[in-house]
């Protein structure tokens, strides 16, 4: 799928042509494989996310927006449209477990997922038609993420998935119901209305409010177009308040089209193994490495030594104490000191009676060193285990476990979909799951794959 280079001031115009025109044969095997990945590990994180310290209060929260019943919940009973798919958006998110597009710190899968699935379900799309949706979604919000100048959205305050997050949202689900490409601008222009969330917000759990607001803004936002509404269709660009002017102060960069259907920006988007930070994976990468080097106990240890890039020091250097299951999660010393005692960093380890472990704690505020480096960028890592008998133990981490870099395989996408599913939907629906996903092109209605999400003890 060849496009000409875009004039500057036709960006949203190119990629709402490239997002309502994107057929399945346009798409490389590899990059379907990649979205199908991006698929499972969403799901995945989303029957893990009832876990999250704040579940309970967005299941009642999105139970309340309405009171019809026809969208899944993943892992749950139903909801409406509207309510299925915020609470979805923040399953995918609730235990940071989700993906991140590195280059502008954005989460992208509870914003275009949930949505995606909604329309798909409720209109009985073929696993191919969501497949196409999803890389269209995928695709289009990397690439407007590629066109920003980081450093200038960052000095702004700016973050990512309320921000960019609800135009990938619009343009999957846009594709899903078979928009032209004036109809795509439009709804660009609409989730670009609604495009929001500050760093303000980070430290706390409403960052995540940003990702699940963001899923109902770009379905909101296509919904409308749909009907007609009117709203600009140069968005982006538009010099008095676009979204790269306003946000970024500076047009966009060349990456956000350049060889546009050629280049899949979207095999940027890295995943997570572990419910941790973004942060935090660079240093679980290593400690794990390091463990597995040496085999060494964590009693043997004197103290760990952990060098981040500046940025990461900055974010993280204050979080050594800590509480509750988010801040645990969002702390770099209880997160190297849980792994080193336990070998082991799931669900488990961010439960109360772990994290609030006396020795533990003890051994997080006390014995773990959080130091910036210079030559350290992004979540790179060195981690130095000072041992009891003098010797030093270290591990660099130059890409960690899920980047593209040092990708998680299928296979490992697939354990972890297990490990989240179980008590959770019964066994014979997860291999189903798994199944599914694998030969998606061959599904005929997502509506199955849905049932097969759904716990038998939520029908009603």
């Amino acid at each position: 799928m060849r496009s000409p280079r875009p004039a500057a001031d036709d960006i949203t115009a190119t990629l709402a042509r490239f997002a309502c025109e994107l057929t399945y044969e346009a798409i490389p095997g590899r990059v379907r494989e990649y979205a199908k990945d991006l698929l499972l590990d969403a799901l995945a994180c989303a029957l893990a996310g009832y876990s999250g310290e704040d579940t309970t209060k967005v299941v009642h929260f999105a139970g309340h927006l309405a009171q019809s019943r026809e969208s899944s919940i993943i892992g749950g009973g139903r909801l409406s449209l509207a309510g299925a798919t915020m609470l979805n958006g923040f399953l995918i998110t609730a235990v940071s477990m989700c993906d991140v597009y590195r280059p502008t710190a954005t989460h992208l899968q509870p914003v275009i997922v949930s949505p995606a699935l909604g329309i798909a379900e409720r209109d009985g799309a073929s696993g191919r038609d969501l497949l196409v949706a999803l890389v269209s979604g995928f695709e289009t919000a990397a690439r407007i993420a590629a066109g920003v100048d980081y450093p200038a959205f960052r000095k702004r305050g700016w973050h990512g998935p309320g921000t960019i997050g609800p135009f990938g949202a619009a343009a999957a689900v846009g594709r899903l119901l078979n928009f032209n490409a004036a109809t795509m601008a439009t709804a660009f222009g609409l989730a670009g209305s609604q495009a929001a969330g500050t760093f303000a917000a980070w430290g706390t759990p409403s960052v995540k409010f940003h990702q699940f607001r963001g899923a109902l803004s770009g379905l909101m936002a296509a919904l409308l177009a749909e009907q007609g509404f009117v709203a600009s269709r140069e968005f982006l660009t538009a010099a008095d308040g676009g979204f790269y002017p306003a946000y970024c102060g500076r047009s966009a960069k060349d990456a956000a089209t350049t060889a546009l259907g050629e280049y899949w920006e979207l095999q940027q988007i890295a995943l997570r193994p572990a419910p941790t930070s973004a942060a935090s994976q660079g240093i679980v990468t290593a400690l794990f490495d390091l463990i597995k080097q040496h085999d060494f106990k964590a009693e043997h240890t004197k103290h760990l030594r952990i060098h981040v890039s500046p940025a990461c020091f900055e974010a993280y250097k204050d979080r050594r104490d800590y509480n509750g299951k988010w801040e645990a999660s969002a702390s770099l010393h209880y997160t190297a000191a849980v792994v080193l005692h336990d070998r082991e960093l799931w669900l488990e380890q961010f439960e109360p009676q772990r994290y609030d472990d006396p020795a533990l704690k003890r051994y997080a505020k006390e014995c773990v060193e959080l130091l910036g480096d210079p030559q350290l960028s992004a979540e790179q890592a060195i981690v130095e285990a000072h041992m009891q008998d003098g010797t030093v133990l270290s591990a660099h981490c130059k890409a960690s476990k899920g980047t593209p870099e040092n990708p998680l395989t299928r296979a490992e996408i697939e354990d972890k979909f297990r490990r989240a599913a179980r008590g959770r939907i019964k066994h014979a629906e997860a291999e189903l799951v798994l199944a599914t996903i694998s030969r998606l092109e061959d599904l005929k209605s997502v509506r199955s794959l849905m049932d097969a999400l759904r716990t038998a003890s939520s029908e009603g």
